[in-house]
């Protein structure tokens, strides 16, 4: 008899799942092995900056030619040329004048007067110095080569070889003449070295600057001065390591492109130009003023020991300092130098192109780029990092409109008291009082930042600036004219009224 209850066999399936098993590992495998090339190939891009196609030397001024080695740092370098807008500043040729008229009067007698604009990127550089009325007008030196182009090369040859020797010589030359010798704007051989790409100073000005501000440091801690905190300069460790070794000893001067910190060459190669200068002596030489220290009086105290006048103003006849753009003053009082921060970190802050992290070479506001510039440190929303930063201009804008209406107020007092034959010594201390309140005005004036890179500095001086400006209107009062103000104002009786 047939069993017909048998229970069927179960299919094999051991093939299939053995070539299931083999199929999954190939691909796993593969997806690995394809990770593990990815990331060492973008090992060996982050090793590798660059190509090398051109040899680049010393004399290598065209960005065009770093550009073949460098095809990322120049495409940014080109965006210098883009039109920026902001709430304040950015880098439309707007006049100044046009927008602020009392600068016409507080620039009488100068050359800022008949031409003063805003700033324009690097690209820009030597073209707007070509084409201001500035130096179409008036004639100047070659020595406003000095940070307008890329002028290395030049000083070497016009110095056989020696660029400081070459520096003072194209100085003392008429622009007309020295702008024959440069070609380009500022370009990537005035901060790097084109063998090791190092960072590095080139400018004389600042060689010779920063030489003396090192020299100040170390006269301070050997006086162990008592306000020595306030006035000298902290953060920047290599200028203090090199004062403490020269007053012991050491006869060496101090060197900025071997003593430097990286991160102190990252904001030393902007304040190569971002700085207050002026030209020493018939020979015109670009000097930085910072024998006595960086803050605006003691600027000014060394002008003054100098005996050094920019200009007579037009109206008053007063003694006048003309600011330039010294935002790397500013910024050495500010708490992003005090913590560390430098220009770089924030105009031009590190962007990642695959595996390589290279600067942003468009040099331009940090709240144009929040997100890379700002964000970085400060954990808040772009708006609310927008909003604090404007706000801060804000206040800066507001109190530098009441020290420039007290500083033309201050002319009108002049011109009256010169009307009413006011005593001359009188006088001259009211027009020193001037020299001192459009000192102040101007220094934050001319600095690119609207106060930003030292609220509390700039806010300090503009106050001075009032204060000086209203101290120089009382000493020209006439004395009936003091008196008729500070009189007590005595009410009318109820029967007087009616």
């Amino acid at each position: 008899m047939v069993d017909t209850n048998v229970t069927p066999q179960p299919k094999p399936r051991g093939r299939w799942v053995y070539l299931a098993t083999i199929a999954v590992t190939a691909v796993t495998t593969y997806f690995i092995v394809a990770l593990l090339m990815n990331i060492n190939e973008r090992k060996q891009e982050a090793q590798q900056h660059y190509l090398k196609i051109v040899e680049l030397t010393e004399d290598t001024v065209d960005p065009a030619e770093w550009g073949k080695n460098f095809p990322r740092q120049y495409d940014s370098y080109k965006r210098t040329a883009e039109n920026t807008s902001r709430r304040h500043g950015g880098s439309e040729a707007i006049s100044k004048l046009d927008d602020d008229p009392r600068l016409r009067r507080i620039f009488a007698g100068y050359p800022f007067s008949v031409d003063y604009r805003e700033r324009r990127g690097h690209a820009f550089m030597l073209e707007d110095q070509d084409n201001t009325e500035r130096v179409k007008q008036f004639k100047q030196p070659g020595a406003c080569l000095h940070c307008h182009a890329s002028i290395i090369p030049a000083y070497r040859e016009a110095g056989d070889g020696d660029v400081m020797k070459g520096f003072e010589k194209v100085c003392a030359m008429p622009l007309a003449k020295a702008r024959g010798l440069v070609e380009h704007p500022v370009s990537c051989i005035d901060c790097h070295d084109p063998k090791s790409m190092q960072l590095r100073v080139t400018r004389p000005g600042f060689i010779r600057g920063i030489a003396n501000l090192a020299q100040h440091v170390a006269n301070e801690l050997a006086a162990e001065s008592t306000n020595k905190a306030s006035t000298l300069l902290p953060h920047l460790t290599s200028i203090h390591q090199w004062a403490k070794h020269h007053n012991q000893g050491d006869t060496s001067e101090y060197d900025v492109n071997t003593l430097a910190t990286r991160q102190e060459m990252r904001s030393f190669v902007c304040g190569q130009c971002h700085v207050e200068y002026y030209f020493k002596g018939d020979q015109k030489t670009v000097t930085y003023p910072w024998h006595k220290g960086m803050r605006v009086e003691q600027i000014e105290d060394y002008y003054d020991d100098e005996k050094f006048t920019d200009y007579v103003h037009g109206e008053t006849g007063a003694s006048i300092l003309k600011a330039q753009h010294p935002e790397f003053e500013l910024w050495n009082q500010g708490i992003h130098a005090r913590s560390g921060v430098s220009c770089s970190d924030c105009h031009m802050p590190y962007q990642r192109e695959g595996a390589i992290k290279i600067s942003d070479h468009q040099v331009r506001s940090p709240l144009l780029n929040i997100a890379r510039a700002c964000q970085t440190c400060h954990r808040y929303d772009e708006n609310e990092i927008l909003a604090r930063s404007e706000a801060i201009q804000d206040r800066n804008k507001a109190l530098m409109n009441r020290a420039e209406d007290a500083l033309i107020e201050l002319l009108d007092t002049l011109n009256a008291a010169k009307a009413n034959n006011v005593d001359n010594k009188v006088l001259a201390e009211s027009l020193a009082l001037q020299r001192k309140a459009q000192w102040r005005v101007d220094f934050i004036n001319a600095e690119n930042s609207l106060g930003f890179h030292a609220p509390q500095e700039a806010a300090r001086i503009l106050a001075e600036a009032i204060d000086y400006a209203r101290q120089g209107q009382l000493k020209a009062l006439a004395p009936s004219e003091i008196d008729n103000q500070n009189a007590p104002k005595v009410k009318s009786s109820a029967k007087g009224n009616q």
